[in-house]
């Protein structure tokens, strides 16, 4: 993914820095498998107004300071991803909240792998449920370069039709040892849980294929 956004309830956060999703699939396009060098990376996109604008609780500014509320959010897979097809994907995900100066815990998390965010990426239109209208992806472009590799370039998936749960674990330790749920303070600032057509993704992405035999000659 190289681009785009995940809004959830009220939240949006902009694809920043590419995320890669690598695995192997059979013949048929089925049974995604990885080892602990692939599946989806781990990579931070920047959370717009921190923190605080997280939660509502402008008090912290006092007691930690503006450059130690900056917010971090790194989706997670929640499952094995399925329905591989050159216009579309199943990616059941869990986005882990991060602050480095760890005021909302090591486990605060909006989804789970009970419960994740189900994201059915298309390149095509969606039908989505009110009160979000239908949006559109766009396919990618086919090249195979010298090597075999089959490129998908410059592709969009879209899903504005899935659901997105509340969050849990956000636990604010005060003065060290005072724990603090957060997690009804991200759920009323972010409007969550929210219910299938009031969130969205918009993923630009390019993938490459390649045959077994070429990885492992």
């Amino acid at each position: 993914m190289t681009g785009g956004h995940l809004q959830t309830g009220s939240k949006t956060v902009p694809i920043e820095n590419p995320l890669t999703i690598s695995g192997g699939l059979n013949e048929f396009l089925e049974g995604f498998d990885y080892n602990s060098q692939g599946g989806l990376s781990k990579t931070k996109q920047k959370v717009p107004g921190g923190v605080v604008g997280l939660t509502g609780l402008t008090w912290l500014l006092e007691f930690f300071g503006s450059d130690a509320l900056t917010l971090y959010a790194v989706s997670e897979l929640a499952g094995d991803p399925s329905d591989f097809a050159f216009n579309s994907v199943t990616l059941p995900i869990k986005v882990h909240l991060i602050n480095t100066a760890g005021i909302l815990g090591d486990n605060c998390y909006i989804g789970s792998d009970a419960n994740p965010i189900v994201l059915n990426l298309t390149t095509g239109t969606t039908s989505p449920p009110p009160p979000n209208e239908p949006i559109s992806g766009q396919p990618p472009k086919l090249s195979i370069d010298g090597l075999g590799i089959a490129h998908f370039d410059d592709g969009i998936y879209v899903d504005n039709s899935f659901s997105v749960p509340g969050a849990s674990g956000c636990v604010l330790k005060l003065f060290g040892f005072i724990p603090i749920s957060l997690n009804g303070f991200v759920n009323e600032q972010a409007d969550l849980p929210s219910p299938a057509g009031n969130n969205e993704t918009v993923q630009e992405f390019d993938l490459e294929l390649v045959e077994r035999s070429l990885v492992y000659p």
